[in-house]
C-alpha cells in the first residue's frame, strides 16, 4: 500500500508546485502589469473561485496522503510530508489566507501594492516547498 501513497503524494506535491508556480510565473505578473482596480477586482474573484472541491481536495487530500506516506518510516517521505505541510498548508493557512481576506476586506489599490510586495515572494517559496516535497516522495518511492 504505501509504494502507492507516496507516489500518490508525490504526484499531488507536484501538482500544487505546478500550481503555485504558475500563479508566480503567469497569474501575479500578469495581474501586477493590469490597473491596480482591475488587478484586486481579478485577484478577488481567483480567491473566491479557489475555494472549490477539486482544488482543496488535492489541496488538503496530498497533506493527508503525505503524512499516511510518512508512516513508511522512509526519511524522504517524512522530509516530504514535512515539506509540503509547512511550505503548502501552514505557510498558506498562516501567510496567504490572511493577506486574502485583508484583500477581499479592503479591496483598495494602495493595498494591492503592499499584497504583491509580501504575496508573490511567500508564493515562491510555496512552489519551492512543495516541489522539494514531489522530489523527496520521489526518492522515497524508489527506495
Amino acid at each position: 500500500m504505501f509504494p502507492t501513497v507516496t507516489i500518490i503524494a508525490a504526484l499531488g506535491c507536484g501538482m500544487m508546485a505546478g500550481v503555485f508556480f504558475a500563479f508566480s510565473a503567469m497569474v501575479m505578473p500578469g495581474l501586477r502589469r493590469a490597473e491596480p482596480a482591475v488587478g484586486v477586482a481579478a485577484m478577488r474573484a481567483i480567491n473566491l473561485a479557489v475555494v472549490n472541491p477539486a482544488f482543496i481536495g488535492v489541496f488538503v487530500g496530498t497533506a493527508v496522503v503525505g503524512v499516511v506516506a510518512a508512516f513508511e518510516g522512509d526519511p524522504w517521505a517524512w522530509a516530504g510530508a514535512a515539506l509540503y505541510v509547512l511550505g503548502g498548508i501552514v505557510l498558506t493557512g498562516a501567510f496567504h489566507i490572511p493577506r486574502n481576506n485583508e484583500l477581499e476586506r479592503l479591496g483598495t489599490t494602495e493595498y494591492w501594492t503592499r499584497y504583491l510586495r509580501e504575496w508573490v515572494p511567500a508564493n515562491h517559496l510555496r512552489a519551492l516547498l512543495s516541489l522539494a516535497a514531489a522530489a523527496s516522495f520521489t526518492l522515497a518511492a524508489l527506495d
